[in-house]
């Protein structure tokens, strides 16, 4: 199976780096706050943060990295438009690592608490991306949707410890 010329397909892999470094790092940042048991306020103010500063510099380092790549090859830059990559690479950063952060939308509403709810918002985003996924890659949607779940938990595991050990340690 080849990337297809155009559509969906064509910014597959644009799409996916944008969508599990989204929920992972946005995710990571309130794990790390909960670990270290900062206020959940410190989490919203830093995941927003994360959301606009790491999704800008992800959208602009696929657009980078690819243009180099093109220009290494002497390939046309115009005729890939790696902009556009960029831009997929943003946009679906922004969208999909939103879903942790509408937590605090939920818990404002219901009184829930806000890491668990983030926690099932994350894991829900990494696996419909991992769903999305499957369409265009030859897997099943169960394995698609795990492997961007396993690690989305194993990021958002390494975040909460770090977060707990680094609040002991500096206390």
């Amino acid at each position: 199976m080849t990337r297809p010329a155009t559509g969906f397909g064509h910014y597959l892999r644009d799409m996916v780096y944008g969508a599990l470094d989204g929920v992972i790092t946005t995710m990571a940042v309130l794990a790390g706050a909960e670990g270290a048991t900062l206020s959940m306020r410190v989490g919203l103010i830093l995941g927003l943060a994360n959301l606009l500063g790491d999704g800008i510099s992800m959208g602009a380092s696929n657009y980078l990295g690819m243009r180099s790549e093109i220009e290494q090859a002497r390939g046309s830059v115009a005729a890939e438009a790696p902009w556009r990559h960029g831009l997929v690479t943003v946009a679906a950063f922004i969208v999909v690592g939103s879903a942790p952060l509408l937590a605090f939308v939920v818990s404002a509403f219901s009184g829930a608490r806000v890491f668990p709810v983030a926690a099932l918002l994350a894991a829900a985003a990494l696996l419909a991306a991992g769903i999305v996924r499957a369409r265009f890659v030859e897997k099943t949607a169960a394995r698609s949707a795990m492997e961007m779940l396993a690690v989305g938990a194993l990021a958002g595991g390494a975040a909460y410890l770090v977060g707990r050990v680094a609040s002991a340690f500096l206390r």
